[in-house]
């Protein structure tokens, strides 16, 4: 097998991140393509369409002007962002324009790295070649079943299993530079069908890795609509509990109609610190919804905030833990950061997270 046996995420010579918060330039931006798609899986909050309804979250593809106004933000920024990634809640293949905005995205000068994660729908020749040709650095396929019954059971979509196989052998024969990454949970499969996962993908990707189910998302029980009982971490690491997010430290998420979250499980749209069409990203970057929500965290407060106090990605998908730098960050970050005197009063109001009219 070519491939390596090895998560999506990158866990090697990670940052310290207490040597670096606050940062003036965000590590990571996540962009939505399209917050829409084209699956049903139980496994996710946009599979079930009657709760994102509920939310009266757009549901549709970025315009590609807010896309550019996005880009050309980040020149505000004192250095390139490390990471775009494309992708949050939907299917980034849906927005037509996707290989528009990574040539956009990579001509810019303000980003160094570009990937997505795809459900693999569209991995035709014809969808892939712009957007290979356009510089994608890595592409993260999901894998949701080995048969086309099993899609059909848990993605409730007829998916063509057979041609998906030969789109990612030309994709992995034709990818240049890019990575490609492979991954199935492993709560999809049989026993038995776990080598076959392997044999019919690892000589056609870089990575390949089975994961696990997670309860990341907020306000979403995964155990209940799936009926898995989960134990461990997607990486199959130990589950534990974190107090303090590193993620709302060096990211943030846009979501397709421009709306900016804290944080890039907010499905729910219940933690919007911005408008990029109105507003500028370093400005939300800096603004005191962001960190008024940070020092909730730093003050060991996170389970103060209802959205927050939920998450299981800070149990069961934490790469970073900064917990035991917490009072020396809080310490740090008051120093360093300009607060609304509302926000940094004791007792004062947190946090501010608002969607922008």
């Amino acid at each position: 097998m070519k491939a390596e046996i090895k998560p999506r995420i990158n866990l090697d010579d990670r940052t310290a991140l207490e040597t670096v918060i606050p940062l003036e330039t965000p590590f990571v931006v996540f962009v939505d393509p399209a917050s829409s798609c084209n699956f049903q899986c139980t496994f996710c909050p946009t599979g079930h369409r009657d709760m994102i309804r509920e939310t009266g979250r757009y549901q549709g593809a970025m315009k590609f002007d807010v896309f550019t106004k996005i880009v050309d933000d980040l020149a505000e920024f004192s250095k390139p962002i490390k990471v775009l990634r494309l992708y949050k809640d939907g299917e980034p293949f849906l927005n037509k324009r996707l290989a528009d905005m990574i040539a956009y995205a990579k001509a810019s000068g303000y980003v160094d790295y570009i990937d997505t994660t795809t459900n693999g729908t569209f991995l035709t020749p014809d969808r892939l070649g712009p957007v290979l040709k356009a510089g994608l650095d890595k592409i993260n396929i999901s894998v949701d079943g080995m048969t086309r019954e099993q899609y059909r059971r848990f993605t409730g979509f007829d998916f063509d299993f057979e041609t998906f196989v030969q789109n990612v052998k030309w994709l992995y024969a034709n990818k240049g530079q890019c990575e490609v990454v492979v991954k199935i949970p492993g709560e999809l499969i049989t026993e038995a069908q776990r080598q076959e996962f392997f044999d019919t993908f690892g000589d056609h990707c870089d990575r390949i890795f089975i994961e696990n189910f997670a309860p990341c998302w907020p306000e979403f029980d995964i155990e209940a609509h799936t009926g898995v009982k989960i134990t461990q971490g997607i990486y199959q690491q130990p589950v534990a509990t974190t107090q303090t997010c590193p993620y709302i430290f060096y990211g943030y998420s846009v979501n397709a109609d421009g709306l900016v979250s804290s944080c890039f499980l907010d499905w729910g749209r219940k933690l919007i610190i911005g408008d990029v069409r109105t507003t500028s990203m370093k400005a939300i970057w800096n603004s005191n919804a962001m960190n008024a929500l940070r020092l909730q965290h730093l003050e060991g407060k996170r389970c103060e905030n209802n959205v927050c106090s939920g998450c299981g990605q800070l149990s069961h998908c934490l790469p970073d833990n900064i917990d035991p730098y917490r009072v020396e960050l809080l310490a740090k970050f008051k120093a360093e950061v300009t607060l609304d005197p509302a926000i940094a009063a004791p007792g004062g109001r947190r946090p501010i997270l608002e969607a922008a009219e």
